[in-house]
């Protein structure tokens, strides 16, 4: 796995953050795509056309039919969105590689149509690049709770004085997301999920599926191998997420990833004190953020039109500290604001395809692919999207995934006091109180995910939203994995950014040969700055009409 030097880096697995172990799963495993009760499903034949009639041609899109309950198939029904973009070589043509974004509740309708041009060209020339949007998103019958602005801000600071409302708006989430969608949300999980994948492999004729899963798709890539493992075949799992703390144990992973960041961060820019002024040692540079905190939380620090409190300024800080430059350069600028200065004008950057940040890993932002299905609106070939569809999406699954979520509003108050104290920057903020306290159980416990299956894991040492930590857990239980870990990685993916890499993972997809054993690479500076172009849904930094920091 990784190298001692880069795991001492992080402080060691807390078992408080940690999800508890469930039983194991009572209903069958998978529904085989094969069988005589899902005849009806597998004999679909998916009727192509362009996805959009000003886009590519090649880049074409069908809907196929999918069963809300596998384990009932002749009841309700969804649609399920696919596209395709054929490989460029028929001659060299190996056979699919479906592709998921994250989320949960990420479209991945237009990611062919993307990652064809940033993806190494052997890529698309071997495999068909299969886009969908999963259940309950996009054009796949999507789901929708009818939140308002307020109700779509999740990130909530622990105080005393806000627990009880806090509480009711968790409330109300689920309560507001039950009314809207009803007996749907128990199954919008990541286990049907996989199951949706197995049917198109069937439906696409193919008897096994190649795979490139980001963020949250490698936890549904890991889903598909535990209940596949047959049918799985050259699976690459980006920026991963820890089967053992999904989900509540991954929010608070970004409490307890961060701080090993912000020292890095306050070690880096003391080292650079000359250019920014922060302090000439991590302790005074530590001392003036929280300074800056402070004074927000007495009276909130107005910058480009924004008024920030601290909690503000710490939750956006979380991410930023994990690129030093970028975030000592966003600090010096809100050091000069509370000091009634005139802000430096923020560095230009080098243009990059905007991409989706929504405040629960879920909300797309729009211009984030060419001729995206947009919240709000109904696309070629599908119907009208709520929204709110990303956010309620994500609740949807990540409440529904697994029945470990307390129930009780008290503990999360005694976990936000505990977390907030262990982990300053974000720890109240993970550990508070969350929709899933009120949603009806999934229709299934968790997947147990421990299996042999060959898989190529990719991990950057300074990943905000799956930290280091998170991508050591996934490979402890994929014992046939391998792990290449990017040392100085900055940024949530790796896979199509440039990284160091690619070649790697290239190689695994064209040839079907994993390294002989887990490996490292050293990011250049180039490509630690350039590692956040790739469109890929991350949570927010600040609530919904602020800036990141």
């Amino acid at each position: 796995m990784a190298a001692t030097a880069v795991a001492a880096l992080l402080p060691a697995f807390t078992p408080a953050l940690a999800a508890p172990p469930e039983p194991a799963p009572t209903a069958p495993a998978a529904a085989p795509s094969g069988s005589a009760a899902l005849a009806e499903y597998t004999r679909q034949r998916p009727r192509w056309a362009p996805c959009d009639p000003q886009g590519p041609a090649e880049f074409e899109c069908a809907t196929i039919e999918v069963p809300l309950d596998y384990g009932r198939p002749a009841g309700r029904r969804l649609d399920l969105a696919i596209s395709r973009i054929r490989a460029t070589s028929p001659r060299d043509r190996h056979g699919v590689l479906l592709i998921n974004p994250g989320g949960p509740g990420g479209q991945g309708l237009d990611m062919p149509l993307y990652l064809r041009s940033e993806l190494p060209e052997d890529v698309p020339r071997r495999f068909d690049l299969i886009g969908f949007d999963p259940r309950g998103v996009g054009r796949s019958s999507p789901v929708g709770c009818g939140l308002t602005d307020d109700e779509l801000n999740w990130q909530r600071p622990y105080k005393p004085a806000s627990f009880a409302a806090d509480v009711r708006w968790a409330r109300t989430v689920a309560e507001k997301c039950r009314t809207a969608n009803g007996a749907v949300l128990p199954h919008l999980t990541t286990r049907n999920t996989a199951r949706d994948m197995d049917l198109v492999r069937a439906v696409l004729g193919e008897r096994r599926i190649s795979y490139l899963g980001y963020s949250y798709g490698t936890y549904l890539g890991a889903v598909y191998t535990q209940l596949f493992p047959r049918r799985a075949d050259r699976f690459v799992l980006d920026s991963a997420v820890d089967p053992a703390r999904i989900w509540r144990g991954m929010i608070q992973v970004w409490a307890e990833g961060a701080e090993p960041a912000f020292d890095r961060w306050a070690d880096w820019t003391a080292a650079r004190h000359a250019a920014y002024g922060l302090g000439a040692t991590p302790d005074e540079v530590r001392a003036t953020f929280w300074g800056l905190v402070a004074r927000a939380d007495r009276t909130p620090i107005e910058i480009d039109g924004l008024r920030l409190t601290g909690d503000d300024i710490r939750i956006a800080a979380r991410a930023a500290f994990f690129s030093p430059r970028p975030a000592a350069e966003s600090v010096v600028r809100l050091k000069e604001a509370a000091e009634g200065g005139t802000p430096t004008a923020a560095p230009s950057r080098r243009a990059t395809p905007p991409r989706p940040v929504p405040p629960s890993f879920a909300r797309t932002v729009a211009g984030a692919f060419a001729a995206p299905v947009r919240a709000g609106s109904e696309g070629p070939a599908g119907p009208e999207v709520p929204a709110d569809n990303m956010d309620a999406a994500f609740w949807s699954v990540v409440c529904a995934d697994t029945r470990a979520w307390p129930r009780d509003p008290e503990r999360y108050r005694r976990d936000a006091v505990r977390d907030g104290a262990a982990y300053p920057l974000y720890g109240d903020v993970a550990s508070h109180v969350k929709p899933c306290a009120f949603w009806q159980p999934g229709s299934e416990p968790a997947t147990r995910i421990g299996n042999g299956v060959g898989a190529l894991i990719l991990q950057n040492e300074w990943d905000s939203q799956t930290p280091l930590v998170s991508g050591q857990g996934l490979r402890r239980v994929m014992k046939g994995a391998r792990m290449v870990t990017v040392l100085g990685g900055e940024g949530h993916g790796v896979y199509g950014s440039g990284s160091c890499a690619e070649a790697t993972a290239t190689a695994y997809l064209t040839t079907g040969r994993l390294p002989a054993g887990d490996t490292t690479c050293r990011a250049t500076p180039r490509q630690a700055a350039e590692a956040s172009r790739l469109p890929l849904p991350a949570p927010q930094g600040l609530p919904a009409g602020r800036p990141a920091f």
